[in-house]
């Protein structure tokens, strides 16, 4: 059996050994070690270099999530693994869980479709612009979007600087002109064609995306994919996800009679109508549709990014799609595999109990201020004891920082940041930013390397 050598500070050591004491059947055995220090989160590979002497008896050796500095050459020093553990180490558990059931987010099937709406009114530089942003969100297809009565001279220099730019192109329009124009261009594929539109499919190599002459119409639909199949051509289906409340559920039906009468029809599902006309966050309604999708499999999806609270919608759409297509291939709930999509809440967002972290702060010996947040609340505690509420603005008076402008800036920062997550059930931290998921960008930490003196290094003594 594996044996385990896990490194901590004193304030932790206590939880540390509870919390792997009451992992059931762990696949190891385990030693701690507290190597002198107060805080576990301020460890670092040096810190851990000079205290720890080798030869290290384990088969691993397992630090705090936050230890900076190279563990590859702790590795080396000590001869055996040397690992980053979970941030929190209430989370051990959960994480031995998913090393030894690794999912892989890398795969997926379903083409992204990302619609630049306003193309028309877009230099051909800031198309391009444009179409580099969303592919780095996840966007597989640069979709130009043609507006009714727009002049769009330019469609053609779009099309080729795109394809130049090595992007696959689509051009949506209602437009038959402005289809055949795409084509001609060489756009890959066309949105949408109808059964009265489908003599564009022979003027062209681009593939057609269909659709029946009205949402209701679906034996136009079955004609126009019979018509394509007969001559061998190479297209998709969409029947049109209607908004809520105007035959959303009407449309999710259409979906799966289309799947049921074409088992292998490659199939389009255009998802703006749900994630723009609805007021909710984005987030759930694309792990949502995207779940629908991966059941239908569905080949591709178009996505907007118009209303200011669907800014994120291709980043989300590539999140779960990558979610959705694991959870089928393992036939497994799409559960503990990202919280990419868990935007506005966490699932754990209270590691610490009331009664954890009064027996932490007691045995506090300095006056720096730890802040920690618990079902019931903030808590702040330094030597001279706990300070617990729901508010900022109802702790600060109790932190005696009036005359300390530089300390009194960073609590209250912290104060405000606590207060969000708190409020909105997220995991907060202390010196880290709260954690939005795939809504937020966030640079990629390295704890290799060293950072910065933060708030908490440049705050006078009281901190």
């Amino acid at each position: 059996m594996e044996h385990i050598v896990f490194l901590t500070g004193r304030l932790a050591q206590p939880q540390l050994e509870k919390v792997l004491a009451n992992i059931a059947d762990a696949p190891f055995t385990h030693e701690v070690r507290e190597i002198g220090l107060q805080v576990a989160a301020l460890m670092t590979a040096d810190m851990i270099r000079r205290r720890v002497e080798p030869p290290v008896r384990a088969d691993r050796i397992i630090v705090p999530g936050r230890c900076r500095g190279d563990v590859a050459a702790l590795s080396e020093h000590f001869g055996v693994p040397v690992q980053r553990g979970p941030e929190e180490l209430k989370d051990l558990p959960r994480f031995f869980n998913r090393a030894a059931k690794p999912v892989d987010l890398s795969e997926y099937e379903v083409a992204i479709f990302a619609e630049i709406v306003d193309a028309p009114r877009l230099s051909v530089d800031a198309i391009v612009a444009r179409a580099q942003a969303l592919a780095r969100d996840g966007a597989d297809v640069i979709d130009l979007g043609c507006l009714p009565e727009t002049p769009f001279p330019h469609l053609e220099d779009g099309v080729r600087a795109l394809k130049q730019a090595g992007f696959a192109v689509s051009v949506d329009s209602v437009d038959a002109q402005e289809l055949l124009r795409g084509g001609r261009a060489g756009a890959d594929y066309l949105l949408s064609l109808t059964l009265d539109t489908l003599w564009l499919a022979d003027e062209v190599a681009s593939t057609p995306i269909l659709i029946a002459k009205t949402p209701q119409d679906e034996a136009s639909l079955y004609a126009a994919i019979d018509a394509l199949a007969a001559k061998g051509r190479a297209f998709l289906a969409d029947p049109i996800l209607d908004p809520i409340p105007f035959g959303f559920t009407a449309s999710l039906l259409r979906y799966h009679a289309l799947r049921a009468r074409y088992p292998e029809a490659p199939i389009m599902m255009g998802v703006g109508n749900l994630t723009e006309l609805t007021e909710a966050d984005t987030s759930g309604i694309n792990a949502l549709l995207f779940g629908i999708g991966a059941e239908l499999n569905i080949a591709a999806v178009l996505t907007t990014q118009v209303s200011a609270h669907a800014r994120r919608a291709v980043r989300e759409a590539d999140w779960a799609r990558r979610i959705m297509h694991a959870a089928v291939r393992n036939r497994s709930l799409p559960k503990g595999m990202s919280g990419a999509l868990m935007t506005a809440h966490d699932k754990h967002p209270f590691p610490d109990t009331p009664d954890e972290i009064a027996a932490t702060a007691a045995q506090v010996r300095d006056p720096n201020f730890r802040v920690q947040v618990a079902h019931d609340g903030l808590h702040v505690y330094n030597r001279d004891g706990i300070r617990h509420g729901t508010r900022a603005f109802d702790l600060w008076p109790r932190l005696g920082l009036e005359g300390d402008a530089a300390h009194a800036f960073y609590m209250g920062v912290e104060l405000a940041h606590a207060e969000i997550a708190w409020r909105l059930g997220k995991r907060y931290v202390q010196d880290q930013p709260l954690d939005w998921g795939c809504a937020v960008e966030r640079e990629a930490e390295n704890l290799d390397a060293w950072c910065a003196p933060g708030t908490t290094r440049s705050a006078p003594e009281n901190k």
